[in-house]
């Protein structure tokens, strides 16, 4: 008979059994990996004194780790990139709490994979009621699972969870050799104006260095977590990741990271991280930010640079994060991505469902429309 335990730390799971169960998942991702997990933690990112506790699920027969997530009890809807608030104000109007809920999530990082890692359907299966019991035995208002992958989302249907569309904006190669022939499948008008960007940052006296995993130097580092402070300040909010999250990715993940400075009469301006997985060809736009403000530079650091770059090494997907219609235009197609919900209360559970029946069909065709408008040449719009 399977056993539940619940784990106050990534720690109490052994990496090497951890890993084992998300290189055999149907869509791993680096994020899902034992050590950003255990950073994110160590780092003090996303531990209770933030708003995550960790209250990680595994599955055990006979002493054998059949399966487990990363789960979280929260104590707000901040760092997730599926927004609840409306559902926690409607609880907050009622005189109900919705907080805690129970979160499966890589914590601040709105990329699709795997979320129950497990050796068969069977064990994701009980993985997914125990996340039910779990969410009871915590007196949690709901439980949610971001970005899950198919089997996830079939196994958490299966045990009562309700789905919710959303989309992103991701590249995926079209066989070019380079970033100029890239630029020649897209319509006149997109590549026009990717082309002025590129020129305005050029005469702005802008160039850019990339490195990648252990060439990025100690420096490197330090400037871009100057850069990722100065983005959350504009914005009036901090930051969610520590300095000592990213002294953790350099030492312990050295392989999964590339980095673009933007240089001007010899000194930093602005640098742009992304995050690689090398054995499957895909990379992810993570942070950016910039210490002068040069006008279109975002643009290039945070697409241009990086597109040309998997061009040139080969890589088949660039995932640009969470929301933004403004990625179409710079080559990146719409691609669905689904969460699952399940609410305690049942009245709250049915106006949840309704409005997400609703809203899917919307989000159904709102990506019929964004294809309808591809930058892409008609010949080639799916490429």
């Amino acid at each position: 008979m399977p056993i539940l335990r619940v784990h106050d730390s990534p720690a109490a799971l052994a990496p090497e059994a951890w890993n084992r169960l998300l290189d055999a998942s149907a869509q791993p991702t680096p994020f899902m990996r034992h050590e950003y997990l255990q950073a994110l933690h160590d780092s003090g990112s996303a531990v209770a004194g933030t708003g995550w506790q960790p209250s990680f699920l595994s599955v055990w027969d006979d002493g054998h780790l059949l399966a487990a997530c990363p789960a979280y009890l929260k104590s707000h809807s901040y760092g997730e990139y599926v927004f609840d608030w409306a559902w926690a104000e409607a609880y907050q109007r009622h005189g109900l709490s919705y907080y805690p809920k129970l979160l499966v999530a890589v914590p601040f990082t709105p990329v699709p994979g795997s979320r129950l890692l497990a050796v068969d359907d069977e064990a994701r299966a009980a993985l997914a009621q125990g996340l039910r019991a779990l969410a009871r035995e915590t007196d949690a208002s709901s439980l949610h699972v971001l970005f899950g992958d198919e089997a996830d989302q079939a196994a958490l249907a299966a045990a009562g969870c309700m789905a919710r569309a959303g989309v992103q904006f991701h590249w995926t190669a079209g066989g070019d050799a380079d970033f100029t022939a890239f630029l020649a499948r897209l319509h006149r008008d997109k590549r026009k104006k990717i082309q002025q960007e590129q020129r305005r940052v050029r005469e702005a006296g802008v160039s850019f260095e990339a490195r990648e995993g252990p060439a990025i130097t100690l420096q490197d580092w330090d400037y871009f977590y100057r850069c990722y402070q100065q983005t959350y300040r504009e914005h009036h909010s901090r930051p969610y990741l520590t300095r000592d999250f990213f002294a953790r990715m350099a030492s312990e993940m050295p392989g999964h990271w590339l980095m673009f400075t933007a240089m001007r009469e010899g000194r930093r301006v602005a640098a742009s991280l992304i995050a690689l997985d090398p054995a499957r060809r895909a990379a992810f736009g993570r942070y950016w930010g910039a210490t002068e403000h040069i006008p279109n530079l975002h643009f290039d650091a945070c697409y241009y640079q990086p597109l040309a770059w998997c061009i040139a090494h080969g890589y088949q997907r660039f995932e640009g994060g969470a929301q933004g219609e403004h990625k179409m235009a710079r080559g990146l197609m719409p691609t669905p991505t689904a969460s699952s919900h399940w609410l305690a209360h049942p009245a709250f559970a049915d106006a949840v469902n309704d409005f997400l029946a609703r809203e899917g069909q919307a989000m159904a065709g709102y990506i019929d429309e964004l294809h309808d408008h591809a930058p892409y040449k008609a010949a080639q719009a799916g490429s």
